[in-house]
């Protein structure tokens, strides 16, 4: 992938349809707003440069989101701000669609990934991250990061399964990914 240049991080502007108010919190993971519920999940997907720019291309083209079996459709084939894209999950035609808008997206040097917020329409409110990380020993880290709450009565009514699935997608996404850099 091609870098864009060391320090290219940007941010979306809040936009209509954006169901919270806490809009880039997650660039800031040990400080996610109260009265959520928080995920911070991190894995290692690999090792070196070349595992770190695989990694950052499958996550920002929503290579990883597909991989591990969601439908992606956006307007865009790379993660910017202002994108909005609906990632959905589910089996043939039963399919819980989730409509987000890129909020931040981060082409650094060593540090590519992106984060959505919902819209309205989707079944939580909040943000989530999913990053790329290159350490200065080589490790390739992928980290995602949540706040969340209920929006639709159904996810109310799941309580306390919401965030256990949410955990499991993320851990899911972590094994795709390491399996998309490893081919």
């Amino acid at each position: 992938m091609t870098r864009l240049t060391n320090s290219l991080s940007r941010t979306a502007r809040p936009r209509p349809g954006l169901t919270y108010r806490e809009v880039g919190a997650t660039r800031c993971p040990d400080d996610l707003p109260e009265g959520y519920h928080h995920l911070r999940y991190s894995v290692v997907v690999g090792h070196g440069r070349a595992a770190f720019e695989a990694a950052g291309t499958a996550v920002t083209t929503w290579r990883t989101h597909r991989a591990s079996g969601a439908t992606v459709r956006s307007e865009a084939a790379r993660a910017w701000p202002g994108v909005h894209l609906e990632v959905s999950l589910g089996i043939g035609r039963v399919r819980l669609g989730a409509p987000c808008a890129v909020i931040w997206t981060a082409y650094e040097e060593n540090r590519t990934g992106f984060a959505y917020g919902t819209l309205t329409g989707h079944p939580e409110r909040g943000e989530e991250s999913f990053v790329v990380d290159l350490a200065p020993d080589g490790t390739v880290r992928f980290t995602v990061t949540a706040f969340s709450r209920p929006a639709a009565w159904y996810t109310r009514l799941a309580g306390p399964l919401v965030p256990v699935l949410q955990r499991t997608y993320a851990r899911h996404l972590g094994r795709t990914l390491r399996r998309l850099v490893r081919a």
